[in-house]
């Protein structure tokens, strides 16, 4: 009966511990970076084959999520009074913990992306140090926005590799126009803002999806066009409304939602842009993964 009470314990034990990683990662929120180097490997032309989807959605997965619990680490003082029950503040992972957790998935992103080739990983190199950078010194300067938004730009490039970089640069832009946006919300969701910032996100969202749609090629196929437009404005629908709402009532809530609702549009936006590139069969897995992003958010928050 001890054993078995025993064993028990160290079950539930197993299972909480797992369940605080993934916290601590966002884990979910991976599922929002996997189209980035679909929408770069598409602009540049380059075969994504099944395998090469799986090395570089390996990549940017874990480099994501070193950047979360880099994010952690850096932030546990301030998240000690604004977020207390994130893993960190509350315990449950000491601070040296989620420093070598970080460090490992760095490493691990950056084996992936030397496993798909040298030029994949000329892009991951300066996406990694991004990453440290952004989370160590500049997150709370008025750089911070800038080096998030460089950060999704350069996972959009390493789909491309460094040789089709140049292809892929209209894709990486909207994405860190974005995601710039985002990330300028984001530094007031837990205090609340003037109009005037999410009304300026609301802007960024209905330029990025014009300017996306004045892209697609007029040689495209009418089909690919047409998907693309109906994309977008999915896209459009899933960030704007949103962030209109936190335009009439900018507090605390509202912006939250906001940037969760920002976060999840970049997947329609990254198949959208996908398509664009001609890769529709890229496109359709993103699809399939949105809906499964939100529902999967409400356990476990993206931001």
């Amino acid at each position: 009966m001890t054993g078995t009470t025993a064993g028990a314990t160290a079950g539930a034990a197993l299972v909480t511990g797992a369940r605080t990683a993934l916290e601590l990662v966002r884990a979910p929120a991976a599922l929002t970076v996997l189209g980035d180097t679909l929408a770069g490997a598409a602009a540049s032309g380059r075969p994504a084959t099944a395998g090469r989807r799986a090395r570089l959605a390996l990549a940017s997965t874990c480099l994501y999520w070193a950047g979360m619990a880099l994010n952690d680490y850096a932030d546990r003082e301030v998240d000690a009074e604004e977020r207390p029950h994130r893993p960190v503040p509350s315990g449950r992972i000491s601070p040296r913990a989620a420093l070598a957790a970080a460090t490992a998935l760095t490493g691990a992103g950056l084996a992936a992306a030397a496993a798909d080739g040298r030029d994949s990983l000329a892009v991951a190199v300066p996406l990694a140090a991004t990453v440290w950078a952004y989370d160590l010194s500049l997150k709370n300067t008025p750089y911070g926005p800038a080096a998030m938004a460089a950060a999704r730009g350069l996972d959009v490039l390493m789909g491309a590799g460094a040789r089709g970089a140049r292809h892929a640069l209209a894709p990486a832009a909207l994405l860190a126009g974005h995601t710039y946006a985002v990330t300028a919300v984001s530094r007031k969701e837990t205090l609340g803002s003037g109009a005037s910032l999410p009304a300026a996100a609301l802007a960024a969202t209905g330029t990025v999806g014009l300017l996306a749609a004045a892209l697609t090629p007029a040689t495209a196929r009418r089909a690919h066009r047409a998907a693309s437009t109906a994309l977008l404005g999915g896209y459009v629908l899933a960030a704007g409304s949103a962030q209109l709402t936190a335009t009439v009532r900018p507090d605390a809530t509202r912006l939250r939602r906001a940037v969760g609702a920002g976060i999840h549009a970049m997947i329609p936006l990254q198949a959208a842009l996908a398509v664009r590139g001609g890769s529709v069969r890229a496109a359709l897995p993103l699809l399939a993964a949105y809906p499964l992003a939100k529902r999967l958010s409400r356990k476990v928050s993206p931001t």
